[in-house]
């Protein structure tokens, strides 16, 4: 279902990850898949630690090949003895599990119909690892199952570059977003337009570059995240002699003279890096700001770090009416995501 009429001009607006979910939807990953080659046997006990740890906070929407794969998924929640009562499986078959940027994104307004899809392009990155053409229709697949209307802005966007505070403002990288591998016929001008359009948004900020390891080129949800509508939680690296310090400060000194859409100066709060962790020679893009906010529960993403300590006192004074949950993402980080690349909350109308 499409509309010659952009949301925004409908009154859709992307809501805030702090607003109300309906659900928390994921792609599980395929033993054949790249993302954790050689370790997938470790990836699925932390997936149902995240899972479990939802059991009380909202319905998860699982993204499965067929029956067969259901069956196996649910074998694992049992193993792990973790709680499934609040998952539902939707048979759609996905090359790799990182909903976030192949998922849905879901857009709201008061009247009917109240919620509807946005079908961004996706092509893994920059056509870094293909296939990916099951990834790329999972949000018409999505919007068929659950009969909601579907928008198709005709441009190459990731969930995870992208972060917005649900009334009005949008941050991003242009490391990322103004990247070749992704729109090379679109000005940044134009892309502006297509997210003011497409996401209910008015005002885009735009931060620099990304941190050493991300396959992304600069995903925003391992830098910065919106926590209230004036206020941001960004990561810092204090050792000058490591590749993510004057980058993360750069993007640091450009939030502090930032302004929200309502005119008021970003309130700026601080996140550590963890330490350096290296796999095979490569450094992996582990990052405190991955974390996942549900609606009564923060997934925090730890690494068995000095610092992972530090990363929780400071989101516990952040979101003092939710729970934060620490979870071990050593291998899951083998995969060059964690939580919030996992994950695409559903808003609750």
């Amino acid at each position: 279902m499409d509309s010659p009429k952009t949301p925004t001009a409908l009154g859709y607006r992307m809501p805030a990850e702090w607003e109300p979910h309906e659900a928390t939807w994921l792609s599980w990953p395929k033993p054949e898949g790249i993302s954790f080659p050689e370790s997938y046997d470790a990836i699925p006990p932390v997936l149902c630690k995240m899972v479990a740890a939802l059991a009380d906070s909202e319905r998860v929407c699982i993204n499965v090949r067929d029956a067969d794969e259901e069956q196996i998924v649910r074998g694992h929640f049992q193993k792990n003895n973790a709680p499934s009562a609040h998952v539902t499986f939707f048979h759609i078959p996905t090359n790799e599990p990182w909903c976030r940027d192949h998922g849905p994104i879901f857009l709201v307004r008061d009247e009917a119909p109240r919620k509807v899809i946005v079908d961004w392009g996706y092509n893994a990155w920059g056509w870094k690892y293909p296939p990916c053409d099951l990834d790329d229709i999972v949000p018409a697949r999505v919007g068929e199952m659950l009969d909601l209307p579907v928008y198709h802005p005709g441009m190459i966007l990731e969930g995870g570059s992208i972060d917005v505070n649900g009334s009005g403002s949008l941050i991003t990288t242009k490391s990322c977003l103004l990247n070749e591998n992704r729109n090379p016929s679109l000005s940044q001008k134009e892309i502006e337009l297509r997210m003011k359009d497409f996401l209910g948004v008015r005002h885009i900020l735009w931060l620099g570059d990304g941190i050493e390891g991300d396959d992304t080129d600069g995903h925003v949800d391992d830098l910065t995240r919106f926590i209230d509508q004036t206020t941001v939680v960004t990561v810092v690296e204090e050792d000058e002699k490591d590749p993510n310090h004057l980058p993360l400060a750069e993007n640091l000194a450009k939030l502090r003279e930032m302004k929200a859409e309502n005119g008021r100066r970003l309130d700026v709060l601080t996140l550590p890096m963890p330490s350096r962790i290296m796999r095979q020679g490569q450094r992996l893009p582990a990052s405190y700001a991955n974390f996942y906010i549900g609606n009564t529960v923060l997934l925090l993403p730890t690494f068995a770090d000095c610092n992972d300590k530090w990363a929780v006192a400071v989101l516990e004074k952040a979101f003092p009416t939710r729970r934060i949950v620490p979870i071990d993402c050593r291998e899951l980080i083998w995969g060059l995501g964690a939580f919030h690349c996992l994950t695409q909350q559903e808003p609750k109308v």
